[in-house]
């Protein structure tokens, strides 16, 4: 055989291979998308949903007085961006509720008596309540109040310009005065790592079965699909409570994390967060056709729920196309309730809304499962 004919088989073989991949990548075209969409939803992703410096965080006000002053302080709230006024509150009792239930992250309070104080030169104190569990998402926004209040004061000729200390901001840090990161990515963790194992074991429940031959023979038992799906989950549901036991005690012991609120109020939110992932990872399990594509899905979906959720990044400061893409995905939801109970000790009253999202997305990947089970049955 001569050099050229050895060569002119070499590239002839080399090239009906690579002819062959991509008719097999043209078949699998769950990967074929995976490889397209997950570069493209990245780039989307931190370049328009992520924000390191939020803004237009969503702000409560009280004012004891209406007066001037008072109004040039809320129109620099409204029209500042760090700052997204929400609504003039008609107590303090009111504002800590809404801080503790996650409705806002600021509290401004304009005390009696602060446009007379300031107009002597007494110095007035404005105070300011801020969520502190989420150092990242405050730091920023309380850095600039000063200058917003200030600089409407100043427009207003409420102050000169050099008065930079006519009045004193008084800061409450609550639920993580010292700014304590771990305070706030110890409980993401907790709802990150359950996500990530629990889409993933149970997204290959069934297509292990199928590729191992051994689905048949479990159609042929006299058993229904939802008593199959509540089979498989269970093993899945006794994992992640003791991953979640290990990672709470982790917590707890080696960073200090608190636990303000129930225990069991913990343990019960946990529980429903985990069977809401199994749910969603066994409905990738019935639409994937094998094990890489029920891994493939679970990442997809794992993407977007550690940048959306604001686990990562203040869920506050992203845009609003982004927040309505987080509030469908059950991670969202789960940090707001695991971040509430351990620092701020909210109570069930505190946390309704996003448990009962939990139950709705819980229901609707439960529905969706069954109903393509019962399509692999006929």
């Amino acid at each position: 055989m001569s050099v050229r004919a050895a060569r002119g088989g070499f590239f002839t073989r080399v090239g009906a291979m690579i002819v062959k991949e991509f008719i097999q990548l043209r078949r699998d075209r769950v990967t074929f998308a995976t490889m397209i969409m997950i570069p493209l939803l990245q780039l989307i992703l931190f370049g328009y949903a992520i924000n390191t410096t939020p803004r237009h965080l969503p702000t409560a006000v009280f004012t004891h007085e209406n007066n001037e002053v008072s109004r040039a302080i809320l129109a620099a709230l409204r029209n500042t961006a760090f700052f997204s006024f929400v609504r003039e509150v008609k107590s303090a009792e009111d504002a800590e509720h809404m801080i503790r239930a996650g409705e806002v992250l600021f509290f401004v309070e304009i005390p009696a008596g602060f446009e007379r104080a300031l107009r002597r030169g007494d110095s007035p104190q404005l105070l300011v309540a801020a969520d502190a569990t989420d150092p990242v998402g405050s730091a920023n926004a309380l850095a600039a109040l000063a200058g917003v209040v200030n600089s409407a004061l100043v427009r207003e000729r409420f102050v000169d310009t050099q008065g930079s200390a006519a009045f004193e901001i008084v800061q409450h840090r609550r639920y993580n005065p010292a700014g304590t990161s771990q305070l706030n990515i110890v409980p993401g963790l907790l709802g990150t790592i359950l996500t990530m194992t629990m889409l993933i074991f149970t997204a290959l429940s069934v297509t292990r079965e199928i590729e191992r031959g051994t689905m048949e023979s479990l159609l042929s038992m006299p058993i229904h699909p939802v008593e199959i799906m509540l089979g498989k989950i269970t093993p899945y549901v006794l994992v992640g409570i003791l991953q979640a036991l290990l990672i709470m005690g982790a917590g707890m012991i080696l960073f200090g994390v608190p636990l303000e609120g129930s225990a069991i109020l913990l343990a019960v939110a946990t529980l429903l967060f985990i069977v809401v992932n199994l749910s969603i990872g066994y409905t990738f399990s019935t639409l994937a056709q094998n094990q890489l594509q029920a891994v493939q899905m679970s990442f997809m979906f794992f993407l977007p729920s550690i940048l959306l959720s604001g686990f990562m990044f203040p869920f506050s400061g992203m845009p609003l196309w982004a927040q309505w893409i987080g509030e469908g995905l059950p991670l969202t939801h789960y940090l707001r309730m695991v971040r509430g109970i351990l620092l701020k000790g909210s109570g069930f009253s505190d946390l309704t809304t996003d448990a009962g999202a939990l139950v709705v997305l819980m229901l609707v990947a439960m529905a969706i499962a069954v109903a393509r089970f019962r399509q692999t049955l006929d």
